[in-house]
């Protein structure tokens, strides 16, 4: 259905004081929506705001712990900021009974807990919104949210920089002093210690433009992937469109002098490098590599593994030895995004058929890999049989954010999860909003999940006079 209509859908039940069953159906076959029934949130989390999905007309809901309770007679369950904050310090779960009159008789639906973990969630998250097509992206913008409440205001949108694509923004491991993104056309932008320039990526006349990063945890290093990506649309697959590169490698920038660092095993002829992420102590560097074929024809014969090589950067000393981490390809499948807990104990990433844009695949699930007893650890409870992909881990290890299709098969939103101090993930749950329903009228997609340790200023007026002077003949 198209999601305009659903947004007069639901204006239309909402302006009758009705609530919108029909189409949260739609998106959700759980007795509330979003379904927050049994996870796992953290103390400084904003309200869970949710909407009761049944025919029964008479209401009341009573979120309660051992020393407080809040009483809602309403289907829509909206808590205010100071007695949410109440509610959550007042014990470790919240018991949510679900109550409806019958017959001048109170019967209780449903009971469930939200558990609360001591495990903090840093304050602030970064992502794109896009609409989800294959090539407009005349409106879109870099954002941030405050989890804590519902604030989200802009980083850099770009309807002030003459519609350009933006993308690939990354901090150095939740640094909101330091970030790269990318502009196209443009270039790519760095701000470091607050200010704020444009990289020189035309190094050669292979290394043009620099794709997806990875911060090194000095600050003074980034890697990214140089790629020459193709992409069109499928007539007949599950799949809506197909990404694939004509060839990719990995290189490393000084950032502070431009300098580019290139290593043989990151360059291979004979096969594919890409999406780089470096290690906590920036010891080793992650990518996922693929035996080179000739596309698109054997497209689904792409298999990305994952590997890790040792390096010094200061002392530009690097090991000629690949380790494989991941052979996925030995099961007949692909990788992507592979991401390193701060710990360094856990490998997360994203596993898919083919290829290595996951983010179309609906099959794409996330997988995770303990480096230090060398086993696979289930993760399934993050899954749905539609996309998961982008995924990131909070600064203590203790939260991870993720994208999912779950709700929709079309939209992409971000859900959170507590991992445990073994690795354990507890059931994901929805980016709360203010408004229960918001989820199901918003037309944008969310995009590249990042944690970030504190607020981001706003750089559109810096980053529209940096370019206009770098575009300047």
């Amino acid at each position: 259905m198209n999601k305009y209509w659903i947004l007069l859908v639901v204006g239309f039940l909402c302006a009758c004081n009705q609530t919108p069953v029909s189409v949260l159906e739609q998106y959700s076959r759980t007795f509330i929506y979003p379904d927050y029934e049994k996870v796992t949130i953290p103390r400084n989390i904003a309200p869970l705001s949710f909407i009761i999905n049944t025919t029964e007309s008479d209401i009341k809901t009573i979120l309660h712990t051992e020393n407080y309770s809040i009483s809602i007679k309403e289907k829509d369950i909206s808590i205010s900021l100071r007695k949410w904050k109440k509610l959550v310090m007042s014990g470790d779960t919240i018991w949510v009974d679900v109550f409806a009159k019958k017959n001048g008789d109170w019967t209780q639906l449903r009971s469930f807990p939200i558990f609360i973990s001591e495990d903090e969630i840093d304050p602030y998250i970064t992502y794109r919104l896009i609409a989800p097509g294959y090539e407009v992206w005349n409106s879109m913008g870099i954002y941030q949210r405050c989890l804590s409440s519902y604030e989200e205001t802009p980083i850099c949108e770009n309807k002030s920089m003459t519609h350009y694509c933006i993308n690939c923004h990354t901090t150095n491991h939740g640094n909101p002093e330091e970030f790269i993104f990318h502009q196209r056309p443009g270039g790519s932008i760095l701000v470091k210690d607050g200010i704020l320039k444009k990289l020189n990526t035309h190094y050669n006349e292979k290394v043009q433009s620099l794709v997806y990063p990875s911060w090194h945890p000095s600050g003074n290093y980034i890697a990214f992937s140089v790629n020459k990506t193709v992409q069109s649309v499928h007539s007949k697959n599950t799949n809506r469109i197909e990404v694939w590169d004509l060839w990719s490698d990995i290189v490393i920038v000084d950032v502070r002098t431009n300098e580019l660092i290139t290593i043989p095993t990151l360059m291979s002829e004979k096969s594919f490098e890409t999406f780089p992420t470096f290690s906590p102590d920036g010891k080793k560097l992650y990518f996922c590599t693929a035996r080179s074929v000739t596309l698109p024809d054997s497209i689904t014969e792409v298999k990305y593994d994952i590997c890790s090589i040792s390096l010094d950067l200061d002392n530009k000393m690097y090991s000629k030895q690949v380790d494989t981490i991941i052979r996925a390809s030995s099961n007949n499948y692909s990788t992507s995004f592979p991401r390193i807990s701060p710990n360094g104990r856990y490998l997360l990433y994203t596993q898919h058929e083919y290829g290595n844009f996951s983010i179309w695949h609906k099959e794409a699930d996330l997988k995770m890999y303990d480096l230090e007893e060398k086993r696979a650890i289930d993760v399934s409870i993050l899954n749905s049989p539609e996309t998961e992909s982008y995924h990131t881990w909070s600064s203590n290890g203790k939260w991870i954010i993720f994208s999912s299709r779950r709700d929709d098969g079309l939209y992409t939103r971000l859900y959170l999860a507590h991992v445990n101090s073994e690795g354990i993930m507890a059931k994901p749950f929805l980016l709360p909003q203010k408004n229960s329903t918001y989820s199901i009228i918003q037309d944008k997609s969310y995009n590249i999940p990042e944690f970030v340790t504190g607020k981001i200023k706003n750089y559109n007026v810096e980053i529209e006079k940096l370019l206009k002077k770098s575009t300047k003949p």
